[in-house]
């Protein structure tokens, strides 16, 4: 174990992390706020720590190996979750607890989007952008940015890129250098965020509140500057752009590589996961409006020659953009669908385990993995018919080597495990088995609204119980095994 480099790289990346301190303390200087005391403060402890762990070790030279790579990423969201929270904690206008700022700050960076604040609207911009930049940072990983200046001091991001990346099959490289590979996951992420503010801003939002949606929009997670969440637009076009880029973010960011460096859509149409995602997501939209509308008697009143336009499209807009918006794990709401008919909360819910695809900023399972599982299971199946057969199991044209598949029941196995865990523990601080079900549910799958009491709030859970959430938020934006593995003796052994 590398202590030395570790030190010093964790220092490095608290320093980038306090440079990101200076935007909404911009934010609080030009608006005149009395936030800028409290990023003041906030940003000189984080560079002062980050500087006292990497100017002794500056020039330490070493190569990251895997157990490197495990312990400096789970370090790196317990750290910068943890100093993220200094803001939130400091800003009287909040008057939060250490633990809701923890909480925050985690909800954040993990891009989970359960949140304890309530009184958005009225909050100072600084805080609201603040918020909302924990959550753009968190998406695609500092991390992963960081990489790109690791070279300069000798340092290999190989193992660094590994331990971040989620999904089963991690070490596909876009380019031969992990350095670029860096520098384009971060390009293709800007792009992307860039657009969907102009269309946010086009479709009729302020500049401040179409910027700070499109951070939680492409990093999918969920925080919102109103307390409406989206609904506090009542505009169709906002929830169908939200729709467009949720699905967006929710591809395997190697896909829109790809697909730029040889102008070609071939590679969308090509990869299974995908078409696997967007069947299910259109299947699901087409399940929410047909309930809707036949709960409101909208059919009927068709059959009926009666046809209400703006009837059917309040139904279909804030359906598909519900089933979005949880099945992409990014936690919007555009209306109170909590209300609707008991199968469809759940059912929307549900889709959430499931999560985006691999290699997204999304969370849940992830749908290459749910795909293997299908296919093993109706694998098996087949060997119940056919003993003596040789049955390839494929995703597309390619075969899964055993160890993946194997890998992917390994981490279901323990995922479930973790979750039956966490659920008991968060049921045994005193909330009911159906909040401690949404709760847990959202938080390790990284979605954020949950159900019953943490339904769009968490601020009424106890204080143990936030501590608990915050485990299983890191738990699941680092995928359960990269955290887990430090509790292993053998990672400790030489």
């Amino acid at each position: 174990m590398q202590l030395n480099l570790i030190r010093a790289l964790l220092g490095l990346l608290l320093l980038i992390f306090s440079l990101t301190m200076l935007l909404p303390l911009g934010f609080a200087f030009y608006y005149r706020e009395e936030t800028l005391a409290a990023f003041l403060l906030a940003f000189t402890i984080t560079a002062a720590t980050g500087a006292a762990l990497w100017l002794p070790k500056r020039g330490h030279q070493g190569q990251l190996r895997a157990r490197d790579g495990f312990l400096i990423t789970s370090l790196f969201w317990l750290v910068l979750g943890s100093f993220g929270a200094l803001p939130l904690y400091f800003a009287s206008q909040l008057d939060m607890t250490l633990t809701d700022a923890v909480f925050e700050s985690v909800s954040g960076l993990t891009t989970t989007g359960a949140t304890v604040i309530t009184g958005l609207d009225a909050l100072p911009k600084s805080l609201l952008y603040y918020r909302q930049q924990l959550q753009w940072l968190g998406g695609i990983g500092i991390i992963v940015i960081a990489i790109a200046i690791l070279p300069m001091l000798g340092i290999g991001g190989m193992q660094l890129y590994k331990a971040e990346t989620p999904g089963p099959m991690k070490d596909n490289k876009l380019t031969p250098r992990i350095t670029s590979t860096a520098k384009v996951l971060f390009t293709i992420y800007l792009v992307m965020t860039i657009a969907c503010a102009l269309c946010y801003w086009l479709a009729g939002m302020t500049p401040f509140d179409a910027l700070a949606h499109s951070f939680s929009t492409v990093a999918i997670g969920g925080f919102s500057t109103h307390d409406a969440s989206m609904a506090y637009f009542e505009n169709y076009a906002v929830l169908w752009i939200g729709s467009v880029f949720m699905l967006l973010a929710g591809v395997n960011f190697a896909l829109h590589y790809f697909a730029f460096r040889d102008r070609s859509l071939l590679h969308y149409w090509r990869d299974s996961e995908l078409k696997f995602f967007y069947a299910v997501i259109f299947v699901s939209c087409l399940v929410a409006a047909v309930l809707l509308l036949k709960v409101d008697g909208h059919f009927a009143a068709l059959l009926g020659g009666r046809f209400d336009g703006e009837a059917w499209l309040d139904r279909i807009s804030h359906g598909v953009f519900q089933v979005v918006s949880l099945a992409t794990t990014t936690g919007f709401a555009s209306t109170d669908y909590t209300a609707w008919p008991n199968l469809l909360p759940l059912f929307m819910f549900y889709l959430a385990f499931m999560g985006a695809c691999a290699g997204s900023t999304g969370g849940g399972l992830k749908a290459i993995r749910l795909l293997l599982i299908i296919k093993q299971g109706y694998r098996e199946l087949l060997r119940l018919v056919h003993p003596n057969a040789a049955l390839p199991l494929k995703i597309g044209h390619r075969t899964v080597a055993e160890s993946v598949v194997n890998a992917v029941w390994s981490f279901f196995a323990i995922y479930v495990m973790v979750f039956f865990a966490l659920m008991l523990a968060v049921a045994s601080t005193g909330v009911d088995y159906i909040s401690a079900f949404g709760a847990v549910g959202a938080t390790l799958n990284n979605l954020g609204p949950g159900l019953g009491d943490v339904a769009f709030n968490y601020a009424s859970l106890p204080s143990t119980t936030k501590w608990i959430l915050c485990l299983s938020m890191l738990l699941g934006r680092l995928e359960v095994f990269t955290l887990l593995v430090l509790f292993t003796p053998a990672f400790w052994r030489k």
